[in-house]
Parts: structure tokens; C-alpha cells; sequence
């Protein structure tokens, strides 16, 4: 998922390294999305917003299937190419759109869908207000625009380990130099009001990995996105941190992973918003 760069400039911290679209394509509307699901019907249009490789897309598509449409965006044209791949091989593909689009200047007119979405995005972009009110503009009166953004300082884990806790308070600073805010699932409430909005439900969910398999998986791959990824790079041209850094924890990341005792959760924000 990213949100390339505007005027309001942020870069997208992960960028699309294998070990980053390895964990945006785990994510379903099940375990992503599921406090928009009750308010989805047949026929609806659907506005995706930073759709990444398109796995919560094509579940969008078919919950508001028959008749339904999902317009599906992002800021990478090639992570759109692999989302629209995916939907093609999965489906149903006749009902899904797809185009680059930055969310602080959506190229559609007033009120053209029926909701909104956003998975993950907020926290990237430079004006998450302005980005909200855009998603209001182009939402229809007495529709949902839906945010649902992770919250890293309300992440937690088990066994202790000081690698991990050097991993967060880099991520934190690295993003927060890049214009994001990596705290955003705290901040959805007071973003949806101040751009403009007034009725407004919030919540919160987490992913919890607990099992050798889930906590392997999680491991492995933020290892990998700080040795190797585009964050990785971000983190050392800037100079939050060296190479030798950044190996350590990886390894950091490893260790944990192999603990038979390892549990991670990430809090994330929603909100579902009436435009």
C-alpha cells in the first residue's frame, strides 16, 4: 500500500520490498476489515483507497457483489499491475476498477460512491485531514468513509527482547521523518472530526500472532524489511541508524521469532465515518 507524494510531501516508509506485499497479501477483509463488513450490500460502489496487491479488494468486490463495484487505487502502478493480476485470477475481475490516485486530490467528482475505504494509509500520508476530507468529498451523502490504521507504540510482545525495542523507537522516528505518523490508530477519531465530520463510530481490533507458525512469519519478514527493504534504506541514508544496526536487529527479530513462548499483538484504530 503506499501514498506516494504530494505537495502535503511524505514518502512511504515500507516501500514495496517481497517482505512487505508478504504481509499486505495475508490481509483479508476477515481479519482487516471486518468492522465494515456489517455495512456492506449487494450493488454497492466501493472506493478502495491504497489497495496495494488487491487481497482485501477482491473480498470487497465480492461482499458487495451481485451488481456491485469496486474502484481500487494506489500511488505504485506496479503494485497495481499485481493487484490487478491477483484479481483477474481470482475474482471477479469484471467488477473491479483500478487506477493511480493520490488521496489528498482524488481524480473523481463529488459523491460518486456508495464507501469509502482506507487500510493502513493514513499513517503514510503528509495531510490526514486533508486525505479524509477527500474521502468525504467523493463519498455519498448518508455514505461510509472507513479508516482502519495501526497504532506501533501500542504494540506488544512476549518475551522481553532490547532488539525489538530498538526496532520500534527507529520505525517511530524513521517514519515520523519521512512525514507519517506511525501513531495513527489513536488519532482516526480527532482526524475524521477535525475534516468535517460529526457522526463518527470508533473502534479497535488486533492482530495477534501466538502460533510458531504466525510468530515465524511475522519475524521473518520484519527482519527482512530492515535489512533489506526500502525502510532500510530510508533509515540509513538519514542516518537513524548504520548498517551494523540494522543487522542486529534483524537478528533481534529472529531471536524472538524462534521463542516457543513468542506473542505479538498490533493494536489498530477504526473509524467508520457518515458522510
Amino acid at each position: 500500500m503506499s501514498t506516494g507524494e504530494t505537495k502535503e510531501t511524505a514518502v512511504y516508509t515500507h516501500g514495496h520490498h517481497e517482505s512487505v506485499l508478504r504481509s499486505h497479501r495475508w490481509r483479508t477483509a476477515a481479519n482487516s476489515a471486518a468492522y465494515l463488513i456489517g455495512e456492506l450490500r449487494p450493488g454497492m460502489s466501493v472506493l478502495d483507497v491504497g489497495c496495494g496487491p488487491g487481497t482485501i479488494t477482491a473480498d470487497l468486490a465480492e461482499l458487495v457483489a451481485p451488481g456491485g463495484r469496486v474502484t481500487a487505487v494506489d500511488a505504485a502502478r506496479d503494485v497495481l499491475e499485481q493487484a490487478a493480476e491477483y484479481v483477474r485470477e481470482r475474482g471477479p475481475a469484471d467488477a473491479v476498477t483500478f487506477a493511480t490516485a493520490d488521496v489528498h486530490a482524488l481524480d473523481f467528482p463529488d459523491d460518486s460512491f456508495d464507501v469509502v475505504h482506507a487500510h493502513q494509509v493514513l499513517q503514510h500520508v503528509g495531510d490526514p485531514v486533508q486525505a479524509l476530507r477527500e474521502m468525504r468529498r467523493v463519498c455519498r451523502p448518508g455514505g461510509i468513509v472507513a479508516a482502519r490504521d495501526a497504532d506501533y507504540a501500542a504494540m506488544t510482545w512476549y518475551p522481553a527482547e532490547p532488539g525489538l525495542d530498538e526496532w520500534l523507537g527507529l520505525y517511530r522516528r524513521v517514519a515520523r521523518a519521512n512525514g507519517g505518523e506511525p501513531d495513527a490508530g489513536r488519532r482516526l477519531l480527532s482526524w475524521a472530526r477535525a475534516a468535517g465530520f460529526t457522526e463518527v463510530a470508533s473502534s479497535a481490533t488486533a492482530w495477534c500472532y501466538a502460533t510458531a507458525e504466525e510468530t515465524l512469519w511475522w519475524s521473518s519478514l520484519w527482519a527482512d524489511r530492515t535489512t533489506a527493504s526500502a525502510y532500510a534504506s530510508l533509515a540509513t541514508d538519514a542516518g537513524h541508524a548504520t548498517p551494523a544496526d540494522l543487522t542486529a536487529i534483524g537478528q533481534a527479530w529472529h531471536r524472538w521469532g524462534a521463542s516457543p513462548d513468542a506473542w505479538f499483538s498490533v493494536l489498530n484504530g477504526e473509524i467508520l465515518a457518515r458522510a
